[in-house]
């Protein structure tokens, strides 16, 4: 949403004036004839800066990529075979046939054209006016470019660089200066200026990129990073935009000495970049963004400008380093186990490699990051060594990368709490609950979804409850993708828990409070709520408690409180790769892809109606799949609750399993829980107020009763408790509310 003139800065009415003001002289002057970008500076001529790689190290790099990664090097040299032909996965879509002749401003997916206007006069967010800009954006990132040169180097084939070099030199000509939709994003002419760099690196010393290859560059280098310096997202994407900006500017300014204002630009782009990590990554390691997508985005752009520093013998300040470790530490812990939680936009693309773009890729920055900083932790998370890897560190990256071992400590519950991720492991059972606490994101939340209080469940290392993903940045998809009913949470009259105020932003943004948080060996349990509906005109609350035991059981107790009666629908996702296999009256199954299972049942009242719905999810921008889901609405008064277990169902264990209520009372709720022949009870209260259930007595916020060992033995868990008695005899007691775990044997049954 468009801020008032009246609440910004004078600092940034003068840089947009200047823009403004910038953008229409540039216009100006070539329709003069003047030239459109300075030239090299005459009077210097320092030796360039140094790459990842010299150019001799290229043949050490590609034998250790055929040596080490053989898949992926063959998957380098069969896209490179499908660009040839014209063919180019972009984003979430498979080989898009672009036809014999290039168009650089056609959405090849929709047949839509950008018009060839100045700029600044694009309405590049107008589907009717562009189609996907996204969709042309990731086209002229001139990635595929680098794939290109990458083949060339590993099979020795020049057809792949004369390529690359042909489709460069029609890009120029088809995208003068400065008309055209590939001029209208600075951080879209970072990554083209960043692909170009690699081109020039990876070509060196080829027939196809001779030293007259290298002027044109130059200049067509020196246009684009001074287009990005003029037209810095400053005031218009101070995120992710500015430091992809940012990292250009240094790379351009640090490779290319020649240019006249290489050094300002290395400078400018340096302290950018220093500013961002201290101000875009959060004490617990997590980008501002709240994004896992932008936080690996983010990630890249850090690794990628530390690297270059190193390389380039320039010092890295201590606090860089910190953060990096930081946002690789807070990446490690939400991969254990599998991949990493879909919490906010997924963009689609990637720094490095844009073919890597699904959740299983995010741990990539992880092996580089073990090299860096010698951390066998995250060895364990990245998992195999990556391509990206070689190619930033060099070669001998395969040995460093063997000798680190891969000692990490077994996988725990931990919180994120500066950006409110909270996880729930069970190391023994590989399975992950990851619980979305936080807040929508920096200014606007406009990568977040209306998603508080969703959770996302991994089973096995595999994703089985998941967000739905992003799908697009456009049209009515783009609400229906970020909305709260395409998360699990609860969701009150049909409203998303934030309103809308464009594709980027939100307004009316809930805020979370989280009222306890315990972990345990055995046990954690979690409460929280959130204010989203408090804007309704009968206000409600959502809260919502979990509580996972670490025998593959998850419970859910979802209550809105407020007033009047509203429409209230629980909904659950499941990734694609599970399938339904059994249903009864509030008790469903779901296999995934190694046969594991999981199972929901619900205590739900006939208020309720309970539906198996077909779900999306995108896995990456523009790609769509069905996938199953469960639905449960019901028209209520306030207060309203509803229980659910979600368990990994035994191996061999009979189908079926029953949610029973035992109380249902203003404050205090009890449910009993059976299956594959036990019996587990819960009771959910306030805390420090009395309550009864059965010949128990507690003042406990929570408690669970269950059995071990065959029935030998009672297992009791409190949390939040002063004490517990069974009829008149106190079997524990505490100063203080407290947490404990109680194991009873004899005598009380």
């Amino acid at each position: 949403m468009a801020r008032s003139v009246f609440s910004r800065s004078p600092a940034e009415l003068h840089d947009r004036g200047r823009q403004e003001l910038r953008k229409r002289w540039d216009l100006l002057a070539v329709r003069c004839g003047l030239p459109s970008a300075p030239r090299s500076n005459p009077r210097r001529s320092p030796p360039p800066g140094r790459f990842f790689f010299d150019p001799g190290d290229v043949p050490a790099v590609c034998a250790a990529l055929h040596r080490e990664l053989p898949e992926q090097t063959a998957s380098v040299l069969a896209d490179a075979e499908a660009i040839c032909r014209r063919h180019f996965p972009l984003l979430g879509f498979d080989a898009l046939d672009f036809g014999a002749e290039l168009d650089w401003q056609r959405d090849i997916v929709h047949g839509q054209r950008a018009p060839r206007d100045p700029w600044f006069r694009i309405p590049y967010l107008s589907f009717d006016a562009v189609g996907d800009h996204k969709i042309i954006w990731e086209l002229n990132r001139h990635q595929h470019l680098v794939t290109l040169a990458k083949a060339c180097r590993l099979s020795g084939d020049a057809r792949f660089a004369e390529e690359a070099v042909r489709q460069w030199q029609h890009w120029q000509r088809e995208n003068p200066y400065p008309y055209g939709i590939n001029w209208a994003s600075s951080l879209e002419v970072a990554f083209r200026s960043l692909s170009w760099l690699w081109l020039l690196q990876l070509l060196a010393g080829t027939p196809p990129a001779s030293d007259a290859f290298r002027g044109p560059m130059l200049r067509a280098l020196d246009l684009s990073a001074r287009h990005i310096a003029r037209y810095l997202s400053t005031y218009f994407s101070p995120n992710t935009h500015l430091l992809g900006e940012a990292v250009a500017l240094f790379f351009v300014g640090t490779l290319c000495p020649e240019l006249r204002d290489a050094e300002a630009w290395q400078r400018q782009g340096w302290r950018i970049i220093l500013e961002a990590a201290e101000r875009q990554v959060q004490a617990d390691g997590m980008h501002f963004e709240q994004s896992v997508h932008y936080h690996v985005y983010a990630l890249d752009f850090f690794l990628h400008a530390r690297t270059l520093a190193v390389r380039n013998d320039m010092a890295v300040p201590e606090a860089l380093d910190h953060a990096l470790e930081r946002m690789l530490s807070a990446l490690a812990l939400l991969s254990q186990p599998g991949p990493p939680p879909r919490f906010g936009d997924d963009d689609g693309g990637r720094v490095f490699d844009p073919r890597r773009n699904r959740a299983e890729h995010m741990t990539d920055p992880l092996a580089a990051g073990a090299i860096i900083f010698d951390r066998p932790d995250f060895k364990a998370a990245a998992g195999p060594l990556r391509e990206e890897a070689l190619w930033l560190l060099g070669s001998d990256a395969v040995e460093r990368y063997q000798k680190l071992g891969t000692s990490a400590p077994a996988p725990s519950s931990r919180a994120l709490k500066a950006s409110g991720i909270y996880l729930m492991v069970s190391s023994s059972a590989g399975e992950r609950l990851a619980i979305d606490a936080g807040p929508l994101g920096a200014g606007n939340g406009g990568h977040g979804h209306a998603d508080a209080l969703s959770v996302e469940l991994a089973v096995g290392g595999v994703p089985c409850l998941v967000d739905a993903g992003t799908f697009t940045y456009l049209g009515p998809a783009r609400d229906r993708y970020r909305g709260t009913a395409a998360h699990n949470t609860l969701e009150l009259d049909g409203l998303d828990q934030a309103e809308s105020a464009g594709p980027f932003a939100w307004r009316r943004q809930p805020q979370v409070e989280v009222l306890r948080w315990t972990t345990s060996v055995s046990f954690d349990y979690f409460r929280g709520i959130h204010d989203g509906y408090q804007r309704l005109p009968m206000p409600a609350m959502h809260e919502r408690r979990i509580f996972r035991l670490n025998n593959h059981l998850f419970v859910f107790l979802d209550a809105a409180s407020g007033q009047g009666t509203h429409r209230l629908a629980l909904n659950w996702h499941l990734h694609p790769s599970w399938q339904s296999v059994h249903e009864e009256s509030n008790h469903w199954q779901f296999q995934g892809p190694t046969g594991t299972r999981v199972a929901l049942t619900t205590a739900a009242s006939l208020a309720w109606s309970a539906s198996v719905t077909a779900s999306e999810h995108s896995p990456a921008y523009g790609r769509a799949e069905r996938a199953p889901g469960i639905r449960l609405e019901a028209n209520l008064p306030l207060p309203a609750r509803v229980a659910s277990v979600w368990e990994t169902v035994p191996g061999g264990a009979a189908a079926g399993a029953s949610l029973q209520v035992l109380a249902d009372e203003q404050g205090f709720s009890a449910y009993a829980y059976e299956s594959a022949g036990r019996r587990r009870e819960m009771a959910f209260a306030q805390g420090g107020v009395p309550w009864t259930l059965a010949d128990w007595r507690s003042d406990a916020e929570f408690a669970y009763f269950g059995w071990l060992q065959e029935r030998e033995q009672r297992q009791i868990l409190l949390v939040g408790a002063t004490y517990l008695r069974r009829n008149d005899e106190t079997v524990w007691s505490a100063a203080e509310a407290a947490e404990c775990e109680l194991l009873l044997t004899g005598g009380i049954a």
